[in-house]
């Protein structure tokens, strides 16, 4: 597991967290910042799972 993935799961817990939040008080915005904030975690987890992946296969 490197760096990447770790910040990717954070940034997704975050986003999920802002999602939830902004459910329970009905803010449209803070709903979204959660959402793109979960996207964006994944990307990076995914980018740091493919980096796992290609340093594992040249050994």
């Amino acid at each position: 597991m490197n760096k990447e993935i770790i910040q990717g799961k954070t940034q997704k817990g975050v986003g999920a967290a802002k999602d939830a939040m902004g459910r329970a008080v009905k803010s449209d915005r803070m709903q979204a910042e959660g959402k793109v904030d979960k996207a964006a975690g994944a990307v990076k987890e995914a980018a740091g799972k493919a980096k796992d992946a290609v340093h594992k296969a040249t050994r």
